[in-house]
């Protein structure tokens, strides 16, 4: 006997069913759907030999038409038949039959030649279905099941979205016909209207599925509808057979089916790494145009005239960096995530490293971003010096309209008191009493010569800060000096006219001194008023009156500045208590992250949920963060620039908290895509371990990337013989050096497939290896990815075999809108097969793997 283990499961059903019909008379129903069946399934096979049978057990006696029948159904050839009318010779035809079914791993019970020559139905009819068996149904399997059980869960699942179908056996779940009905309809629906079938209307659901079948999916009638539904059990061989003629008739289906499956599977990759892509673009491209429309904004230092302008400028500022400014750091973090999560994607699948456009490489980003840091740090500088400058001029301003008034006050009157002719008039004790008064006067004057000066020095200061209000400065300035000019001027001329007149009046006072004599004690009284009224009208009484008004003015400033400065101390303090703690605190936090991130405690799940829990909580502080913007605000506002309480600057504190949100988030998408590695291409978590404490190892400054010398030296640590005696002396792994690094490995590299290797592992540009590069490098030929030629094969099924594939064909195989996106893409067919509409469904497939546009 023939034993092949593979078949032993189906052979034992085949033992039962004997063994079951050796016991009992073959049911006359079930015979006579047998005999149907199998005639009808064996000529739906001679007929391609040009032949038919009429009896089944009459013209398979002389075993010519088995032999032919097994030769069409196999496509082998069987030994040479006897052509001789003997009985020796029939008997020798059919044993080659049974010889050759044997062959096949098939066991034969109770099946002898001899019956089969002497016409026994029965033994005839368990021969067909163990042929029907073998070459019919035992290579069904759905995952994994047997033959039989395979073929039942294919109806199950085909006909599984209709709810009046209930497929459970090959007998009665049949009898409605609606089981055939639905496995027609699922595949070709515009050949059964199946809304219009009723479960109560058997016959005319069996006779629509029969005719159907042979009509237009060339499969022969191979029951009667009558007989179906006359009898209480219908034979469950016949069904069977029926039934694995229509999984026959669509197995060309099932497998455009797979195909379609494979290439929508293909196209999802491509597409949503399209979309991946855009949305790159167009992110690199808003962050970089933000950036360009910024730089000059705070590049710009141009002064505002006021410190009240200037304040406005600051206050523009802190709302860029409080609510403009941080979404962009967001973008960039992300823009930074979704590329290297889109390159791990590409790698995953076979496909080449993402190229941006030019000047939108990560690198591009990261170089506008430090410059607009750039302008960004010089400009809040620049600010702070422009409140301090006009601050400055502020109290310089203030200074010289103070003194200038005070002056202006002063010089009040004095032209018209130096013109006056008063003397012309006057006797000579009144001359010399002018005369006193007037060097009282010079004197005065004499002492507002460092006034004066002191008010152009402070002119020429505010010139030289660029006051904004010089000009009335200058004026007001210069009419003072001509004031002060015209004052000495005038000084002089009165001075003079005064002793001209002091010498006449001194004459004529000789001739009167004999008068004076007599009048001696009138003139005395006279002279003695005329000194109270000198005394009184030479002292400053009004000045100092106001001096002693401005001391408790003074004392008063002095008590409100020394309020404010305790105001500016405790601001000092508020400030540097916070930004003490939370300086340590993104700093500790920083270095927790990295130590998570670097450690091989638990899976990576379990890391990527410990780093989520850690970025909860960073989010979390964000409130403290604000706080201290609104205190560093508070200090701006007093205009406060030292603090020697605290190391921390807000720009510290800042740039702290951007690196540290930016960090978690490059870190989580780190895991993220290595949990995306490792479940692509089966790296075991021992595996995963292995790299990275090999990768840690030689990570010796912590920065979760490999110099070309540590990237060497770390391969050599797993095994990879690639030191030469020139990479021994020198310790360092250039791209040569890399190269003949793989071809020792078995990589046959010429230039152009080296430098596709150096995008996959540096897509970035950046002359270092990352650990998610350094794992894809290290199981990158693990990964099972499709490929263009199965791709290719895919569409070919689709097609029909043909060279080219139709815009309907693919309307009909895929997806509305994978359909449109392959029509939208595929070049026209131009080989000489090819008919209008044609589509290059072979260079598409290439271009879905290769530098293309896609």
């Amino acid at each position: 006997m023939y034993n092949m283990e593979h078949y032993d499961e189906e052979n034992d059903y085949m033992q039962q069913e004997d063994d079951w019909d050796r016991d009992l008379l073959l049911d006359p129903a079930w015979e006579k759907q047998q005999r149907k069946t199998f005639t009808a399934w064996c000529n739906s096979h001679l007929r391609k030999a040009g032949t038919q049978i009429e009896n089944i057990e009459e013209d398979f006696r002389d075993g010519l038409k088995l032999m032919l029948l097994l030769e069409v159904i196999s496509g082998e050839r069987l030994a040479k038949p006897e052509r001789g009318k003997m009985r020796v010779h029939k008997i020798s035809n059919v044993n080659k039959a049974l010889d050759f079914i044997a062959s096949k791993g098939v066991k034969l019970v109770s099946i002898g030649a001899e019956e089969i020559v002497d016409g026994n139905a029965k033994m005839t009819l368990g021969m067909i279905w163990t042929i029907i068996l073998r070459f019919a149904i035992q290579d069904i399997s759905v995952e994994e099941t047997s033959a039989k059980e395979g073929l039942l869960l294919w109806c199950q699942r085909k006909t599984a979205p209709y709810k009046n179908v209930n497929i459970q056996n090959f007998h009665i779940s049949w009898k409605d016909g609606l089981g055939f009905c639905a496995l027609i309809h699922r595949h070709r629906p515009e050949l059964i209207d199946y809304g219009k079938l009723r479960k109560d209307d058997p016959m005319t659901n069996l006779n629509t599925a029969f005719d159907v079948a042979e009509k237009y999916l060339d499969i022969p009638k191979m029951l009667d509808a009558e007989d179906i539904v006359g009898t209480a059990r219908p034979d469950e061989k016949a069904i069977m057979t029926y039934v694995s003629s229509f999984y026959h008739a669509f197995s060309g289906a099932q497998k455009a089916e797979t195909a379609a499956n494979r290439i929508c599977k293909v196209l999802a990759v491509n597409q949503e790494n399209e979309q991946l892509m855009e949305d790159y673009e167009k992110l690199a491209s808003d962050l970089l145009e933000w950036i360009r429309r910024t730089i000059p904004w705070l590049e710009n230092r141009m002064p505002e005239n006021t410190m009240q302008a200037m304040q406005q400028k600051l206050e523009d500022f802190r709302d860029y960096r409080r609510l403009h400014k941080p979404p962009k750091v967001q973008e960039k973090c992300q823009l930074e995530i979704n590329f290297n999560t889109l390159q791990t994607k590409l790698r995953l699948s076979n496909r080449p490293a993402f190229m941006p456009s030019e000047g939108k490489m990560v690198s591009d980003i990261n170089n506008a971003w430090g410059n607009l840091e750039g302008a960004e740090k010089g400009y809040e500088e620049w600010l702070l010096n422009e409140i301090r400058r006009l601050e400055r001029l502020d109290h310089l301003a203030e200074k010289f309209r103070q003194k200038a008034a005070i002056h202006e006050a002063w010089t009040e009157g004095k032209e018209d008191m130096l013109q006056k002719r008063d003397y012309e008039t006057a006797s000579l004790s009144e001359i010399k009493a002018l005369l006193k008064k007037h060097e009282a006067f010079e004197s005065d004057l004499a002492a507002h010569q460092d006034r004066v000066e002191q008010i152009a020095a402070i002119a020429q200061e505010l010139n030289e800060l660029d006051y904004y209000d010089s000009p009335s400065v200058n004026a007001r300035c210069q009419r003072i000096c001509d004031q002060w000019d015209a004052l000495g001027g005038l000084t002089q001329k009165r001075s003079e006219a005064l002793q001209r007149t002091e010498k006449l009046l001194e004459t004529i006072d000789q001739l009167y001194l004999e008068f004076a004599k007599r009048a001696a004690p009138f003139n005395n009284w006279m002279e003695g008023a005329m000194e109270d009224l000198q005394d009184t009208f030479i002292v400053h009484t009004i000045e100092e009156i106001q001096v002693r008004q401005l001391v408790p003015q003074r004392d008063q400033a002095l008590i409100e500045e020394h309020a404010r400065q305790q105001n500016n101390e405790r601001l000092r303090r508020q400030f540097a208590n916070q930004a003490n703690v939370i300086g340590p605190w993104i700093q500790t936090k920083m270095e927790e992250i990295g130590r998570i991130s670097i450690e091989m405690h638990g899976t990576l799940e379990d890391q990527l949920t410990h780093l989520r829990q850690y970025e909860k909580s960073i989010v979390n502080y964000k409130p403290k963060i604000d706080q201290l913007e609104g205190d560093h605000q508070l200090i701006q506002e007093a205009l406060i620039f030292d603090n020697k309480h605290t190391n921390y600057t807000m720009e510290h504190i800042r740039v702290g908290w951007e690196q540290l949100l930016t960090t978690i988030a490059r870190t989580i998408n780190e895991i993220e895509n290595q949990i995306l590695t490792r479940d692509a291409k089966g790296i075991s978590q021992e595996q995963l371990n292995e790299f990275r404490a090999s990768f840690n190892h030689f990570d010796r400054d912590h920065s979760g990337t490999l110099g070309a010398e540590e990237f060497k030296a770390c391969l050599i640590s797993l095994g990879f013989d690639i030191a030469n005696d020139a990479q021994k002396r020198t310790g360092i792994m250039d791209p040569e050096d890399f190269k003949t690094c793989l071809i020792s490995m078995g990589y046959n590299l010429g230039e152009n497939e080296f430098s596709r290797i150096m995008s996959i592992v540096d897509p970035n540009r950046m002359g270092l290896v990352t650990f998610q590069a350094f794992i894809d490098f290290m199981s990158r030929e693990t990964a099972d990815t499709d490929t263009a030629d199965q791709v290719m094969a895919s569409f070919k099924v689709l097609a029909g075999d043909k060279n080219y594939i139709l815009a309907d064909e693919l309307r009909r195989e895929l997806p509305p809108d994978q359909a449109e996106y392959c029509i939208a893409r595929m070049a026209p067919y131009t080989g000489p097969d090819g008919v209008p509409g044609a589509l290059d469904y072979m260079s598409f497939s290439t271009a879905l793997y290769g530098e293309s546009d896609l």
